[in-house]
Formats: C-alpha cells, sequence, structure tokens
C-alpha cells in the first residue's frame, strides 16, 4: 500500500437491506487522499455522501472493500483499537456540532484529549491556545447554550484539533449556519488548507466547495464525477484576515 496516501479506499461499500429494499449507500467507491489535501464531496441528498465520510472516519464499519490511513489498514480494527485511532489520527466536524451540553467550551475542547491520556494541565492548555485561535478565548467558559451557532461550530473545529490529528473530517459543516456564521467557519477551513491540513469535507455549500483542491459529485452510491480546482494561493479573497 502506498503510504504517500493520508486516506486510501478500495472497493469501498455500504449497503442496507436486503431484496427489493437494498439500499447501496456506498457501492464500490476507491479513493485517495494525499497529504495537505482538501477534498469536497458533493450530491443531492442520500447519495451516500455522509455515510461515506462515516466509513472514512471508522464511526461505521464496511461490508466491503480496504481503508488505509497513512498505510495502515483501519477496516477491520476492533472496536477498542479503533476508537484510539480515531481519537488520536481523525477529527470530526459535524453540522449540528455534537458538543456536550452540560460542558462548557473549554471542556468541550479538553474531553477528546483526557480521553487519548493527555493531562488534566496539558488538556486545558491546548483547549486554551485552540479557543484563542478560533476568536473564542473570552466564551471558554460558557455552556454550548449560552454560544450562538456560529461559536459552537467554532468550538467544535477546535474540539476536532485538539489531538492535532492527522486527518480532519467535516459533514456539512455550514449547514445549520447563517452566511455571516459560515463566513466564519470558511475562513477557519481556508486557514486549516494554507497550513497543509488533510480536509475532507461533504456539503452542499457553494462556498466551502469552492474553496477546496478537489471535488468529487457522488450519486447513488458511487462517484459520478471528478474536478481537479486550481491550487490557490493561501486566501479566499474576500475570506481573509484570520489567524489560525
Amino acid at each position: 500500500m502506498n503510504v504517500d496516501y493520508v486516506l486510501r479506499a478500495r472497493g469501498l461499500r455500504r449497503h442496507y437491506g436486503a431484496g427489493p429494499s437494498l439500499v447501496r449507500a456506498v457501492d464500490g467507491v476507491d479513493l485517495a487522499v494525499a497529504p495537505g489535501e482538501a477534498l469536497g464531496i458533493v450530491g443531492a441528498s442520500g447519495c451516500g455522501k455522509s455515510t461515506l465520510l462515516h466509513l472514512l472516519g471508522g464511526l461505521d464499519r464496511p461490508d466491503g472493500g480496504e481503508l488505509w490511513l497513512a498505510g495502515r489498514r483501519i477496516d477491520g480494527l476492533p472496536e477498542a483499537a479503533a476508537a484510539r485511532l480515531r481519537r488520536r489520527a481523525i477529527g470530526f466536524v459535524f453540522q449540528s456540532f455534537h458538543l456536550v451540553d452540560e460542558l462548557t467550551a473549554r471542556e468541550n475542547v479538553e474531553l477528546p484529549a483526557l480521553l487519548a491520556g493527555a493531562s488534566r494541565r496539558a488538556a486545558r492548555h491546548r483547549a486554551a491556545e485552540l479557543l484563542d485561535r478560533v476568536g473564542l478565548a473570552r466564551r471558554a467558559g460558557h455552556l454550548p447554550a449560552e454560544l450562538s451557532g456560529g461559536q459552537r461550530q467554532r468550538v467544535a473545529v477546535a474540539r476536532a484539533l485538539v489531538n492535532d490529528p492527522r486527518l480532519l473530517l467535516a459533514d456539512e459543516p455550514t449547514g445549520n449556519l447563517d452566511s455571516a456564521a459560515a463566513t466564519d467557519v470558511l475562513r477557519l477551513f481556508d486557514a486549516l488548507r494554507a497550513e497543509g491540513r488533510t480536509l475532507v469535507i461533504v456539503t452542499h455549500d457553494s462556498r466551502v466547495a469552492g474553496a477546496t483542491d478537489r471535488l468529487i459529485t457522488m450519486r447513488d452510491g458511487a462517484f459520478a464525477d471528478q474536478t481537479v480546482l486550481a491550487r490557490r494561493a493561501p486566501g479566499l479573497g474576500s475570506l481573509t484576515g484570520v489567524d489560525f
């Protein structure tokens, strides 16, 4: 297996049901994502985008095919080993934020670091650093209910980065945000891309899709089209001025 890729899938499949009710949610997908690449995945609702992202991140298990992360095959890992890998090597950002309501912004960001074995002091230092970088240092002690949607998503981005993962997976990260909040999140993703992070982003947002290096369109569980976008210099024109 070529270890020049951060992520690679061969013949990845995930089916639900049987017979006439069989749904081929992901149907024989081949994929390779290079280090530092920002890959966008688009397509109509129900085409398999989110299912594919869950497979790539180890949140769901494939029915067939192979999945490799940094040269290591991971599709057959026992659940405990898969969970350790997710905490250490993969960061997730979801449309619905998935923050813990009873924890402050700082505690939400700290949590994956603590689960990965970091000391309380190290986790708190890292959380404070990341919240400052996403512009929320003054909101660190607030509960999610006390934050706007855009602020909650920025907390989610900070949480996804707390263990310095090799790969960041985002599922409709601007789907629940108004235009101004979505712009803030776009700035963060553009900055991550500029610093060489590897991203795979499922989106309906044309602005997010246009900020990637390569765009794949899914249809009926398979890849229908692929567009390589021009590699851009850091920054998205009007989306500038973020220190990240």
